[in-house]
């Protein structure tokens, strides 16, 4: 069975199959390699995502796992699989700066950083636009209005985005239509995955039992985390140094 069978079995449920990770070490169901253009297979993700799956793709700077970060329970379900507590909110891809303008507030200093370095690994830290309250948010999640899931926005308003130059992580995103949770596929203190089996082990070892897939976009260039700026003042700071040199 190839990744694209198992996807296609997962999408044409109304909920997404629960998968074991280690069914994935044993069988090789995620061996296959997903060729850059292949149109259906992200497709199939997508639907995936929508169906509130989690999905482990590539990105510049390593595997990530993430979801469609306007689903509230898929999101929580992201939480449980890094074991991560939910005061700490996870960064977002956007297909562009378009889509971000969307959820965030923007000015001149946000509109030169992302012109110079998106797509690529800046991650741009900014304060979100009025919406809806605590409450109002949590009945919108999950329910295809795009707004952002609780657990995405900091406790000072802020949101964490970037555009990946990966071709299919960016293609996530620009078919999923909303911003996706790109969180590194590993634990806290452990480190990244270049390898889609290295992204298997740290999920074999997981007590949560969620639905996940795999996209193996082959062995990625060990890179460095992205730069982290925070634009919620008068001038950007760095609060991350990384990949790119500012």
């Amino acid at each position: 069975m190839t990744l694209a069978d198992v996807i296609a079995s997962a999408a044409k449920q109304s909920r997404p199959r629960r998968f074991k990770a280690e069914d994935y070490c044993m069988t090789g169901v995620a061996s296959s390699q997903i060729p850059r253009n292949d149109a259906a297979v992200l497709r199939i993700a997508v639907a995936h995502l929508r169906a509130g799956g989690l999905l482990v793709y590539p990105t510049e700077t390593s595997y990530a796992i993430g979801c469609d970060a306007t689903n509230g329970v898929a999101v929580r379900a992201v939480f449980r699989v890094k074991e991560r507590v939910a005061e700490k909110s996870f960064p977002l891809i956007v297909s562009s700066r378009a889509m971000a303008k969307r959820y965030v507030q923007w000015n001149t200093h946000v509109e030169r950083l992302a012109r110079q370095h998106w797509p690529g690994p800046l991650t741009l830290v900014l304060k979100m636009r009025n919406g809806p309250s605590p409450a109002g948010r949590r009945e919108l999640e999950g329910v295809g209005h795009g707004v952002l899931a609780s657990g995405m926005i900091a406790s000072n308003g802020t949101v964490a985005f970037r555009v990946s130059s990966h071709p299919i992580a960016r293609a996530l995103a620009r078919r999923l239509g909303r911003p996706l949770v790109s969180t590194s596929a590993n634990r806290a203190g452990e480190p990244p995955c270049f390898t889609v089996l290295q992204a298997q082990q740290f999920l074999v070892h997981t007590p949560s039992r969620e639905a996940v897939l795999f996209l193996d976009g082959g062995d990625l260039p060990e890179h460095i985390p992205s730069t982290i700026v925070d634009c919620t003042g008068g001038a950007p700071v760095v609060i991350r140094h990384g990949a790119v040199l500012l």
